[in-house]
């Protein structure tokens, strides 16, 4: 077992299982930074795409974790900056896999798709799963960052 900074967020949707996830990060010896938000008052899932993707991309977290109501937007807004890959998992295969094979580092999980327990789970399953660094997935991701390169100026 290794141990990483993450990065933990939310919009209101997903506050409820945010504090679930963070805690058992903890346990498992992570270093995690809540970065919001603090209640169910409607917020704007965009918002902590945000800060989760600027944590990681100025150094502050290796890896983060985003909950919205169904994941899918918070993938969305969370791909949209340069050097992101985010993915919506709601199962174990995905959650481990994403990082074994396309090195993603943001976890969006749907809180009104996934219940707590499995919430949990597939956090640890994605903290615990490393970048292969296989050269076809190394191949793979050269491209992605050449989409980037070409397209997100």
């Amino acid at each position: 077992m290794f141990s990483m900074k993450l990065a933990v967020a939310s919009d209101h949707a997903g506050f409820p299982l945010k504090g679930r996830v963070i805690d058992e990060l903890r346990r498992l010896g992570h270093e995690v930074a809540d970065l919001g938000t603090d209640s169910t008052t409607p917020v704007d899932y965009p918002d902590y795409a945000r800060a989760v993707a600027h944590a990681i991309l100025e150094g502050r977290a290796e890896r983060a974790v985003l909950l919205c109501g169904s994941g899918a937007g918070a993938s969305v807004a969370a791909n949209k900056f340069r050097g992101i890959r985010a993915a919506t998992c709601h199962d174990s295969f995905s959650a481990r896999q994403c990082v074994e094979d396309d090195d993603v580092n943001v976890l969006c999980l749907g809180a009104r798709v996934v219940g707590p327990e499995l919430a949990v789970d597939l956090a640890r399953d994605y903290a615990g799963a490393r970048f292969s660094g296989a050269e076809r997935h190394r191949r793979r991701l050269a491209k992605i960052a050449a989409f980037e390169a070409d397209f997100c100026k």
